[in-house]
């Protein structure tokens, strides 16, 4: 009886175990196109990242690098201070999109342009992604506003 009780018991862990597994795949599987990965200007220039990866770049718009295109198409230099990357955009920019603010964008990287999918600017006078502020700390060029 207890033999039974034991082998029982042995097998809804194994079972329990490889559901685990599983649903985890799964899981892993489902967000697999939905991560990006937040990379600065220098980390872009410095290690490329592939063709079809779509990954978000954030930084300060760089001052005169702003050009309308026709239609809705925009290109811009994004900057760490450090670094620029050219970036083109076809859509409808936010209403406070301007040079030397805070942006982030989600795209490719595709011959040296990143082309943008979706842009992200900031949505108040003080606003920087986070992700943004601790590249412009580590270039040294960040300095917090007083009302922080």
């Amino acid at each position: 009886m207890k033999s039974l009780k034991k082998q029982r018991r042995v097998q809804i862990i194994v079972v329990a175990a490889v559901a685990l597994a599983l649903s985890t795949a799964l899981i892993g599987y489902a967000l697999q196109d939905g991560i990006n990965f937040f990379r600065s200007p220098t980390q872009v220039l410095e290690e490329p990242p592939a063709p079809n990866e779509v990954f978000r770049i954030g930084g300060l718009v760089e001052e005169g690098s702003l050009v309308r295109g026709q239609g809705e198409a925009v290109t811009f230099s994004v900057t760490d201070t450090n670094a620029s990357v050219p970036v083109s955009f076809v859509g409808v920019l936010p209403d406070l999109f301007e040079e030397n603010q805070g942006m982030v964008g989600t795209g490719k990287y595709v011959n040296g342009v990143f082309e943008a999918s979706e842009i992200l600017a900031k949505h108040d006078e003080s606003y920087l992604p986070k992700e943004v502020v601790d590249v412009l700390k580590e270039q040294g060029v960040y300095q917090e506003s007083a009302e922080e």
